[in-house]
Order: structure tokens, then sequence, then C-alpha cells
């Protein structure tokens, strides 16, 4: 069975997906681009700035659930430039303990959605 997790302290969707959803008691979160749940709108700056939007959002679904990052179990980055990686590496490891964090890759990819910097996708476990 599965039940769709939703809070207004995210972007809504952009297409025709749900933030998160629990099948059983895994949390599947949909890739977050940095846009501001409040305004819709991009927020554009550093890609520090960018990566800190995406795991607030992230966070943002995590509480909703019921969950923290420490609940984390995968993640999935993808950068339209690898260059960024050690700046997206620095926000996004500032949410975990070093010992525990979650198992991970990132790629670079041609485009994004909005043409943004960076998306994050999770997987969390109850």
């Amino acid at each position: 069975m599965k039940k769709i997790v939703s809070t207004p302290n995210a972007p809504a969707p952009i297409g025709p997906y749900n933030q998160a959803i629990f099948a059983g008691d895994t949390l599947y979160i949909s890739g977050q681009i940095p846009l501001d749940p409040k305004t819709g709108e991009l927020v554009s700056g550093s890609i520090a700035e960018e990566t800190e939007t995406v795991m607030k959002n992230l966070q943002a679904i995590l509480t909703e659930a019921g969950l923290t990052f420490e609940h984390v179990v995968k993640s999935s980055i993808f950068l339209s430039d690898m260059g960024s990686f050690g700046a997206v590496n620095e926000v996004y490891g500032s949410y975990f303990d070093e010992a525990t964090a979650p198992a991970r890759e990132t790629v670079e990819v041609a485009n994004l959605p909005k043409y943004v910097n960076v998306e994050i996708s999770m997987i969390a476990l109850k």
C-alpha cells in the first residue's frame, strides 16, 4: 500500500508526480531542485546556496513524513557540472554524520528541470 506525503514547506510538484511516497516503511522522495516553496521561484546564486535550498526542501519532506536525515539510506545527486562537486558535497555533507551517511551516487547530466544546476532525490526507511 502506498501513502502520499505532501507538505507546503517544500515546492509543489511541477509535473505528474508527488513530493514523496511511502511504500510500506520505505519513503521515496522525488528529486528536489532549488525552488523556494513559498514563491515557487528558482533560487539562484552560488551552487552552495542552491544546494542548501534543495537540502531544506528535502528536510521539509522528511519532517512531514516523521523522519530525519538519519533515516536516509540512499541519495542520488544530479549536477549540471561535475566541477560543482566539492561545493555541493560540502553542503550535502553538513546534513549527515559521516559515519552513518547513506549510500549515494553523484552524476553529471546534460540538463535538469528548469535548467537548474543541482537536483537531489532520496530514499529513507522508517
